[in-house]
């Protein structure tokens, strides 16, 4: 398989992602500039996390407007896969790609730790891999990570599988203690209807090489791996 990073001014993550699919995945990866329109035909596109244009307006909302963008829009509607991570997920809710918005943090804070997740759905390449009995550790680092939609939107996402992952303890209760930034139903990623697309606000390539004494983020790539190609 063959990914593409995307980089916009602003971004931080996207040589983690590169590293991680390009040195321990030992994965195709091609590095997407936001001024381009080309995606050099990449299978699979990642918007990383970091403060795309400064944050300026909302997470996101100048991003949305960059040329490539209109590539990585049609690229999705052509049912192609594309996942973006923390400012990504931003990106993708402002393009309208996901439902939704990330507004800021309930304790209007940036917060970096490790938290917990639990696994909502089996019917997602980025899900099939992973065991709904654990809760995997996962960094975050936002200020804007709060999902929230109106109530049709989200019963809509839980009636139709949509959600991927929630915040939880490390036993796996999913409780508002256990709710970081306050999102909705403790939602910490969702992916759209065609199961094609999706976002996500913790950060798995910051939890995925044996050197960062965490590997759980590892099998978010693999599953990805093993079940984008069928």
């Amino acid at each position: 398989m063959k990914f593409g990073v995307v980089t916009f001014p602003g971004s931080n993550c996207d040589e983690d992602l590169v590293y991680v699919l390009e040195t321990i995945l030992q994965q195709k990866v091609e590095r997407l500039w936001h001024k381009d329109t080309d995606l050099k035909g990449v299978d699979f596109v990642l918007l990383p996390g970091g403060f795309s244009y400064g944050d300026y307006l909302r997470s996101g909302a100048i991003a949305k407007l960059s040329p490539i963008m209109s590539s990585v829009i049609e690229h999705a509607n052509a049912g192609k896969y594309v996942m973006g991570i923390c400012n990504g997920f931003q990106i993708l809710t402002e393009s309208g790609l996901l439902d939704g918005a990330l507004l800021h943090n309930d304790n209007q804070k940036f917060i970096c730790k490790n938290v917990f997740l639990k696994t909502a759905s089996k019917t997602t390449a980025i899900t099939k891999g992973l065991s709904e009995d654990k809760a995997y550790k996962i960094p975050i680092a936002h200020g804007e990570g709060r999902f929230y939609a109106d109530d049709a939107t989200i019963k809509r996402l839980i009636d139709n599988d949509q959600i991927l992952f929630r915040y939880s303890s490390e036993d796996g209760d999913i409780n508002a203690e256990n709710n970081p930034n306050g999102s909705v139903d403790n939602i910490a990623g969702i992916c759209n209807e065609g199961r094609n697309v999706f976002g996500m606000m913790p950060h798995p390539e910051r939890a995925a090489d044996t050197h960062l004494a965490n590997e759980d983020g590892k099998a978010f790539f693999e599953s990805l791996l093993k079940y984008c190609q069928q």
